[in-house]
């Protein structure tokens, strides 16, 4: 890869092998794993998000598995600022930076950029928040609406932590929310050559399937149990992982184990259907990979890779 600082991007849904190929190409190339999945960057979730094992995060340099606590919310802005530092740091190495995950939004932030909107205190987010609460979705979406009519259609009186976020912009701010997305973010500091893999459906909701399943097996109960043993808020993002609030409510004997299971597998499936759309209609000049991770596309990666870069 030569010129311009290149980046590599292995994209692609929940179960579709992204981990496995990432870890593949860093060997084949001389590598380092940076994260893109905003699940995957909580410490207290390595099963439920089926975060590289010790083994291969042994092997091979990984960024940002795990970084932050549950209690957290975390930023497409903060993971960006990151994942460009771990890009500048493999790059100084003279290794290939390979940025892998299925949270498009990520994807999209560190290719595009994010409208440079200043941190909001602490304490104006969790009055915005406060407010929502007290006066209900419907009355806060209509407050919202009479100052950023265009964030209030675009983003829908259930969203909370959403609404919260556009008020206290322009509290913090004294400008709306959509008057700073109008601002161009500034181009990235690296070109990308993309991959994603669409795995046929039938395939794809199969694996989904069998990874709960496996999950369950490596402890995922206990997982979830521990993070509700600290009672932490349900509408923060890491209690919002896939099965977490289906294994939760089996916990706490709201649902049989037979049944949180298949709500979980159904969410985990619907879930792999959105990202699939997402990455074909935002990811339209990638190489598109139509299987499942395995040892024999590698290869044809590296070639297109080599040929692109």
């Amino acid at each position: 890869m030569t010129g311009q600082p290149e980046v590599l991007i292995i994209a692609g849904p929940t179960a579709s092998g992204k981990s496995a190929l990432a870890l593949a190409l860093a060997q084949k190339l001389g590598g380092v794993i940076v994260n893109a999945d905003s699940m995957q960057v909580y410490r207290d979730l390595r099963i439920l998000t089926a975060r590289p094992s010790t083994a291969d995060e042994a092997c091979v340099d990984h960024r940002l598995y795990g970084v932050i606590d549950a209690a957290e919310r975390f930023s497409a802005g903060r993971w960006r600022e990151l994942a460009l530092q771990a890009i500048r740091d493999a790059h100084a190495a003279g290794q290939v930076a390979i940025v892998t995950g299925g949270t498009g939004f990520y994807l999209e932030a560190l290719t595009h950029g994010l409208s440079p909107i200043p941190d909001i205190p602490p304490d104006v987010s969790a009055s915005a928040a406060a407010c929502y609460e007290a006066m209900g979705a419907s009355a806060f979406c209509a407050k919202l609406a009479a100052i950023d009519p265009e964030s209030a259609r675009r983003i829908g009186p259930s969203d909370r932590q959403r609404l919260a976020r556009a008020w206290a912009v322009w509290q913090a701010t004294g400008r709306s929310l959509s008057d700073w997305h109008r601002e161009p973010p500034p181009p990235p500091p690296f070109c990308t050559t993309q991959v994603w893999l669409n795995p046929p459906r039938p395939v794809l909701y199969q694996r989904c399937d069998e990874r709960l399943l496996y999950m369950l097996g490596q402890g995922a109960l206990a997982e979830v149990e521990t993070l509700l043993d600290r009672r932490l808020d349900p509408d923060l993002p890491a209690m919002k992982a896939l099965g977490m609030v289906e294994l939760a409510a089996y916990l706490r004997g709201a649902l049989p184990l037979d049944q949180a299971i298949a709500a979980a597998q159904q969410a985990t499936r619907r879930f792999a259907k959105r990202q699939l759309t997402w990455f074909r209609n935002r990811l339209p000049n990638a190489l598109q990979i139509d299987a499942q991770f395995s040892e024999r596309i590698v290869d044809k990666i590296v070639s297109f890779i080599r040929k692109t870069g």
